[in-house]
């Protein structure tokens, strides 16, 4: 009996296991690559220049161009989509002084619910350079991830609707190792992204930096593809300065379109990870790397 009572007395004294609840995943707010832009700022008296160079080397057709207040404070744009089937750039040639913070915001990313885009993004590490503003067509803000990742994310009154892309650009990333894991996890976590490959030994030519070693992680998510390298920072002109990467099926009939629109080939097409990789400037000064799958 007093066997009993001990056992009985052990059993309520001992903690009881307790179910603990996951966390909920945040939302996956993305709509599609199709609708993911690389924002583009060149010079007013280069702007049709660049947008017809631009379609004249991956194809496709542009939005009617028009002019507007695209920013909260005072400012006038003109502004125009080129929709190719390698990709979406946001061009904007400004006719005033660009405010703050706009400028240098790599992407604008379509998500479907601004203020729970806002509050998961927040959640996963981003910090606002801009709180959330209404523009012409919809509601915007420019969010900035570890490492100083400017993007900026927008929603439309009116669904848009844009046809598929034939190959979905990278967003080319470049960090040191001291955030880029931290960007990993704040990215991969708000995007519902996956990480496809994670090279730590990538070969150095491939940013310029012949004989070094670095690192190439490939994301994708539903806002497209990503590519991130980490490295000393130490690049030579123009790596680092291509803030996304088109792929295209035949590199020489691209570069061939690009000369005679206009288009400098400022690295010449080489061989990196199984692919020939070039780097373009458009008139008005965009700087794009291109690739294609190497033949087998």
């Amino acid at each position: 009996m007093k066997r009993f009572a001990f056992l009985f007395a052990a059993a309520i004294l001992m903690p009881m296991p307790v179910a603990i609840a996951k966390p909920a995943a945040s939302a996956d707010y993305a709509v599609g690559p199709q609708y993911d832009t690389t924002h583009v700022y060149v010079p007013e008296g280069q702007f049709d220049a660049f947008v017809t160079s631009f379609v004249a080397t991956f194809g496709g057709k542009t939005s009617k161009q028009g002019e507007f207040q695209v920013t909260p404070t005072p400012s006038l744009t003109k502004s125009q989509l080129a929709l190719t089937p390698a990709g979406t750039v946001s061009v904007f040639g400004f006719k005033t002084p660009i405010p703050y913070p706009f400028g240098d915001e790599r992407t604008g990313y379509l998500v479907s619910d601004m203020d729970g885009a806002v509050t998961s993004a927040l959640k996963h590490g981003a910090v606002r350079r801009i709180t959330t503003f209404p523009d012409p067509i919809g509601r915007d803000v420019v969010v900035q991830w570890a490492g100083g990742v400017n993007m900026q994310l927008y929603w439309h009154t009116a669904k848009p609707s844009y046809p598929a892309l034939t190959t979905v650009p990278e967003n080319r990333i470049y960090l040191t190792a001291d955030v880029a894991d931290r960007f990993i996890r704040d990215w991969t976590g708000f995007a519902h992204g996956r990480i496809v490959s994670d090279d730590r030994a990538a070969k150095g030519e491939e940013i310029g930096q012949p004989g070094k070693t670095i690192r190439r992680v490939a994301i994708e998510s539903g806002y497209g593809k990503m590519t991130l390298f980490v490295s000393d920072g130490q690049l030579p002109w123009p790596y680092g300065r291509d803030m996304t990467g088109y792929e295209v099926a035949d590199m020489d009939a691209t570069l061939a379109k690009a000369k005679t629109a206009g288009v400098e080939t400022l690295v010449a097409p080489q061989s990196v990870a199984g692919r020939q990789s070039a780097i373009l400037r458009f008139p008005g000064g965009y700087i794009a790397e291109v690739h294609a799958p190497e033949a087998k």
